[in-house]
């Protein structure tokens, strides 16, 4: 079981901290700063540059306790909390990847709250410390603020559309 939840550990979190990676550098694929920026600026999201490198840092950050297997609760908060804003932002595209969906973000939504859940594994710095086990309402808090923040962040941060471009999209309907 140890060598299944590290395996997983490895692939969520390295995944999550690359996918900012990318957001703040050209490593990976990514399109610098400026580049991450403009993402989010495309999105309909204030801020440009603060909010790549909150977003950026967010996922690095979460994503690397994650692989690690430290302080888990937290490292899985963070992950869910990005990956909700990202669900947000592809929700309108539906669910399958293939037509831009939200079908990844809940992937690692759903597994970050299962590492939660079943805590690091022996093969961790949880461990190591003595931190594990936690309590299983630990996957629950995390998922609730993990969630919470996500969405907070999108309601915060997230420009609404102009009166004009609101009444246009009504008379199309």
């Amino acid at each position: 079981m140890d060598t299944g939840i590290l395996i997983l550990r490895l692939l969520v979190g390295l995944l999550v901290a690359g996918h900012g990676v990318q957001k703040v550098s050209t490593h990976l694929g990514g399109r610098g700063l400026e580049g991450g920026a403009e993402e989010f600026r495309a999105d309909g999201f204030r801020g440009g540059v603060l909010t790549a490198l909150a977003a950026g840092g967010g996922q690095i950050g979460s994503g690397l306790l994650l692989a690690a297997g430290l302080l888990t609760p937290l490292a899985a908060t963070g992950a869910i909390g990005v990956m909700t804003v990202a669900l947000t932002v592809k929700w309108h595209h539906g669910l399958w990847v293939q037509n831009d969906g939200y079908e990844y973000p809940l992937v690692l939504i759903g597994a970050s709250t299962a590492l939660a859940a079943t805590g690091p594994g022996a093969w961790s710095l949880d461990a190591a410390l003595g931190l594990t086990p936690y309590a299983l309402w630990w996957a629950a808090l995390a998922l609730v603020a993990g969630v919470g923040s996500g969405l907070l962040t999108r309601l915060v941060l997230h420009r609404r559309a102009p009166a004009a471009s609101q009444t246009a999209t009504r008379g199309l309907r």
